[in-house]
């Protein structure tokens, strides 16, 4: 079993998984290598980083020295998005609202290992508040499981894909079990003076986790922790590890890594998973809606074939959706049938419901001190090296804060290559030319720090998606309709995250550019952190959620959606390590299950 054409599909599968991302990609691993004969949709072409990333070239090798342009509009020529962003060629979305504070920015990627081949890396774990915040403040909602569920998947997921970082044993901020975690890099000048002066306010600044190799992982114990009993697993889980090589500082994680350092599905979950001959993927296949039979199970998934343009289905006993939460809605709500005329597993009229980003926002400054830094290799390890993680719990417990949830601070500002922006405002330069201009260029270089914020939004009934009415894609499907609104918790915790920064870069002596003026100034668009997730909430009762605890849809029990789709609650951790270990969760429960013939 390997990659495939529409015409090489096998008559029927145990599993079709559609989307080829951290969800995705993780249930794969999972099942394939349990012996479950898989199919993997994927809606975008082939990719193959090792081959594909530009690891080193430098900016100035790039068309306008690697700056965004419309058809690399995230970060740059480079960008390991090849093919997607905020618009896909005709797969457009709609908005519900012509204001734009009521506009959701909906980012798509069509290639192998989806956003997993463009992301920070980022891998934080949610805490033990995280799963209850409604039994804590009265919002929002509980998950149906807790912590201590999806905590031994944690585990397993870091010791897999590799994590470096640091047990900092703050509130609500797990550790991981000793020998889990790789070593974090050394923080860079930005880091450490921010983490000197930050403590003179009250502000804790550590080591972040992030999915990157700064040693190489022990092929030789991981894959018997992670599979015991299971030889052919363990051979190629090993072999997979072994082909990775650890981060040497060469260019940022989002342009992909040819060495496999960093984590990507392409790399890390597929290659095992097709070694084990139990997985097909067949990529440029849309998919439109799952496919019900007569009894009320899902059989298999009808798509659109972009290379020859034709339906085709593929058939199984078990549908995974895994194409990120906005997508899975789309498919959702478009499979309608005489059984189920509001969409798949609607019967509750949630799916679409509930949907939540990341609060953004950011803020930087210069700082004196930094000036005149001598020449050094600051790259580092492709993002990140420290970060603040919310620390304000007991403040807000004793109502001293007027919003609820909170924000993780992420550090920027080094020495790294530029591209084909000036490192620097023309104002501190105003005047200068020739060698003048190159003093003052070397000076202020590495001077300047950059802090953003990520926060977690309480969902609201104002923040959904639905099909429009009207609207469809070149294949004919009806799109989405985003309706978006923050609520006051996420202005009020934008603005304090400005104030917060300007604190800091103040401390630090330096001068903070000017903060916003409201929340709404501060606050970035929903969608725009790329965060998206909910639309179909797992709860403890069909008549208030779409799935169970296991990521099962209440009403179909062999359909499983094991992206960020069923998140009751958005944390200020970054979703990807919780959308992992839940799908490798929900995989063994597929496992389980369909050895006693339940599925």
């Amino acid at each position: 079993m390997a990659i495939i054409t529409s015409s090489k599909t096998q008559p029927e599968y145990d599993v079709v998984i559609v989307g080829s991302g951290a969800g995705g990609g993780q249930m794969a691993y999972t099942l394939a290598l349990a012996g479950l004969r898989c199919v993997m949709l994927e809606a975008g072409r082939n990719y193959d980083p090792v081959r594909e990333t530009p690891m080193f070239q430098r900016p100035d090798q790039a068309p306008l020295g690697g700056s965004p342009t419309p058809d690399k509009q995230f970060f740059g020529f480079y960008d390991g998005t090849i093919d997607g962003g905020w618009e896909v060629p005709g797969e457009p979305y709609t908005q519900a609202s012509d204001k734009a504070e009521e506009k959701f920015w909906w980012w798509r990627t069509r290639m192998l290992g989806g956003r997993t081949n463009h992301w920070g890396r980022i891998s934080l774990r949610n805490g033990p508040y995280d799963f209850k915040p409604k039994s804590r403040d009265g919002l929002g909602f509980d998950w149906p499981i807790g912590y201590e569920d999806v905590e031994p998947y944690y585990t397993k997921v870091e010791m897999l894909i590799g994590v470096y970082g640091a047990n900092v044993g703050m509130e609500n901020t797990p550790d991981s079990p000793e020998g889990v975690l790789l070593p974090p890099p050394k923080g860079r000048v930005g880091d450490l003076m921010a983490q000197k002066h930050g403590k003179k306010l009250g502000i804790p600044v550590v080591p972040i986790r992030r999915a990157v190799l700064t040693r190489p992982l022990d092929a030789e114990t991981i894959p018997a922790k992670l599979h015991p009993g299971n030889e052919k697993a363990q051979r190629l889980v090993a072999a997979s590890m072994k082909e990775r090589a650890a981060c040497f500082w060469a260019t940022s994680c989002v342009r992909g890594c040819s060495i496999k350092a960093n984590y990507q599905s392409t790399t890390v979950h597929l290659p095992p998973a097709l070694a084990s001959g139990n997985l097909d993927i067949i990529p440029n296949a849309h998919a439109r809606e799952v496919i019900v039979g007569e009894d009320g199970r899902a059989t298999g998934v009808l798509y659109i074939d972009k290379v020859t343009g034709k339906e085709e289905r593929v058939r199984a006993k078990v549908v995974v959706l895994a194409a990120s939460s906005g997508e899975t809605v789309r498919i959702l709500l478009n499979s309608k049938s005489a059984r189920h005329p509001q969409g798949l597993a609607n019967g509750s009229g949630l799916v679409g419901k509930y949907v939540m980003d990341s609060v953004g926002t950011s803020l930087g400054g210069q700082i004196p001190a930094m000036e005149n830094l001598p020449p050094h290799h600051d790259e580092g390890a492709g993002g990140d090296h420290f970060y603040t993680p919310w620390w304000l719990y007991q403040e807000q417990k004793a109502g001293k804060l007027d919003f609820a949830r909170g924000y993780h601070i992420e550090i920027g500002g080094t020495r790294g290559m530029p591209g084909g922006r000036s490192p620097f405002s023309d104002a501190l330069v105003r005047g200068a030319y020739g060698t003048k201009l190159k003093q003052e260029a070397r000076r202020y270089y590495g001077s300047f720090v950059h802090y953003a914020a990520r926060g977690e939004m309480i969902p609201n009934e104002h923040s959904f998606a639905d099909l429009d009415p009207t609207v469809r894609d070149k294949f004919g499907i009806p799109v989405l309709r985003w309706h978006w609104r923050w609520s006051d918790h996420e202005l009020v915790q934008a603005v304090h995250a400005q104030k917060t920064f300007a604190a800091l870069i103040t401390e630090m002596g330096g001068t903070p550019n000017p903060i916003a003026k409201s929340g709404r100034e501060a606050i970035s668009p929903g969608g725009k952190i790329i965060h998206e997730v909910g639309g179909a909430l797992m709860g403890a009762d069909a008549k208030t959620s779409v799935c169970n605890q296991w990521n099962q849809t209440w009403e179909v029990k062999n359909l499983f959606l094991c992206d960020a789709a069923p998140f009751p609650s958005n944390a200020d951790k970054n979703p990807t390590l919780t959308i992992m270990a839940l799908a490798w969760r929900t995989g063994d429960y597929i496992i389980e299950q369909s050895r006693k013939g339940n599925l």
